[in-house]
């Protein structure tokens, strides 16, 4: 079945709209060169914003006939657009959001490229390294904002929830949005779209009129979680360790929705940070909420968390059911005290860079078959190391589910072999089996095949 689409060309506004004879060199070199099936799959993902679709892999087969190509002009560039996705469009002109989206794909595509992966100012193989990367790939999107008191709230869940999580999700935005609060997520639907939604009416009865929509994603991911139109600050990171410690260096509080496989990755990794020695005395608000039917969900999040990582890390979370106004002044308060800590210790607001991340949570890790099989999922290691791989794994998971390269994987090779400790990996299979009941795993109408298979070591 065919599929509707448009073709255009499209201007930048503001940052790209003024660029040296050289820098669209650079541009036009790279975009026929090895960055161009990147900044195409990317600009395909985004221009494919609310078609229900979380394939990626389906989605560069839906649209095999998407161009998108770079002309130069003595005063820029334009984008010369063609097979489209008809819902970027409305009566025949590009959303003005995904238009802004498709040239921060080009910004961060080519800064990384350039700065980050072929320049030799960082020393990816050490944390520090890695964390000045994050830095600067944020700094040169606009997003770090000095003498801006903390106020940025992070919120995880989702993007298959069921219609009453959804609301929820935009009352709670709203609370947070009558607080003067802003809103980052990873962009895409589900609980990643109501905060946002939810905030953008309690900042216009507040009359704030420059409430900030952050979504940070990565090329693996976008396509299966295309970014919202509301999302007015958009960065794409080089890949999901960059992203994860890009929300946990600018946001200063963590609300978790109800979600699957990708929000068990966040929670742990985010806990995993927080039981390092380091870090005992941070403050760090984490609340993990829902309505009332998700009392189930967070408590068997929270007894995986405990069978797992231990009673340290359940103390460094709340959970809140089914009172947004709770979560918002939970979340206010929290971020008092993050302030009030930072100033104490001449830390930044707008980047925390006092947090520790160990280089175990920040080295990419590739989901093959054979690392999938070898990770050390035991209690023989401490506990925040033991967060690190069950973050793998569940990574992993991710990607057999929705990441066009996983999809191809499992094809080929069949389940990823998840193998443990028999208590853990228990709790892994009771957590995993929970979520494909829920319909946690893909988007509602979608028959869920799973992509792993849960092994206990003798």
């Amino acid at each position: 079945m065919s599929q509707a689409t448009y073709d255009t060309q499209i201007s930048p506004e503001g940052r790209m709209e003024v660029l040296s004879k050289a820098e669209v060199g650079r541009l036009l070199d790279s975009s026929h060169g090895g960055l161009y099936q990147l900044f195409r799959n990317c600009a395909l993902a985004v221009l494919n914003c609310g078609s229900g679709l979380d394939d990626g892999k389906e989605l560069l087969e839906r649209y095999k006939n998407f161009e998108i190509n770079i002309i130069q002009r003595e005063r820029g560039i334009k984008l010369d657009v063609k097979g489209a996705p008809a819902s970027a469009f409305v009566d025949g002109v590009m959303i003005k959001g995904i238009q802004e989206h498709l040239f921060a794909v080009l910004r961060d595509i080519l800064f990384i490229n350039a700065e980050i992966a072929q320049g030799a100012k960082f020393d990816l193989s050490h944390s520090e390294g890695i964390t000045d990367a994050v830095f600067h790939i944020l700094r040169n999107a606009n997003l770090l904002r000095p003498q801006v008191s903390p106020n940025l709230v992070v919120c995880w869940g989702g993007h298959s929830i069921s219609g009453t999580e959804y609301d929820y999700t935009k009352q709670v935005g709203y609370q947070l949005g009558l607080r003067g609060l802003d809103i980052c997520t990873g962009c895409g639907p589900g609980a990643m779209k109501g905060p946002m939604k939810g905030a953008t009416i309690g900042h216009a009865k507040q009359r704030t009129g420059h409430g900030r929509y952050i979504g940070l994603t990565e090329p693996g991911i976008i396509a299966a979680e295309a970014p919202n139109p509301i999302v007015n600050d958009l960065v794409i990171m080089p890949d999901i360790e960059k992203r994860l410690e890009a929300f946990v260096r600018v946001g200063h509080a963590v609300i978790v929705f109800p979600g699957g496989a990708g929000t068990a990755e966040e929670i742990l990794y985010l806990l995993g940070i927080l039981l390092h020695p380091e870090n005992a005395g941070l403050p760090f608000p984490l609340i993990f909420t829902g309505p009332e039917g998700a009392v189930d969900y967070f408590r068997q999040i929270d007894q995986f968390i405990g069978d797992t990582i231990g009673a340290e890390a359940q103390k460094r979370y709340k959970i809140i059911v089914n009172d947004p106004v709770q979560v918002a002044r939970e979340v206010e308060a929290g971020i008092r005290e993050v302030r009030a800590f930072r100033k104490a210790h001449g830390d930044a607001y707008y980047y925390n860079w006092m947090l520790k991340i160990d280089s175990e949570f920040q080295h990419p890790f590739e989901p093959t078959h054979a690392n999938m099989h070898n990770l050390a999922l035991h209690k023989n290691q401490p506990a925040h190391m033991l967060a690190a791989n069950l973050r793998r794994a569940f990574s992993g998971v991710v990607a057999g589910n929705v990441k066009d390269q996983g999809i191809r994987a499992i094809e080929k090779h069949g389940h990823f072999e998840l193998r443990g400790d028999p208590a853990i990996m228990d709790s892994m299979d009771t957590l995993l089996t929970a979520f494909i009941a829920q319909h946690r795993m893909k988007l509602p109408g979608k028959a869920y095949v799973p992509c792993y298979r849960i092994l206990k070591s003798g």
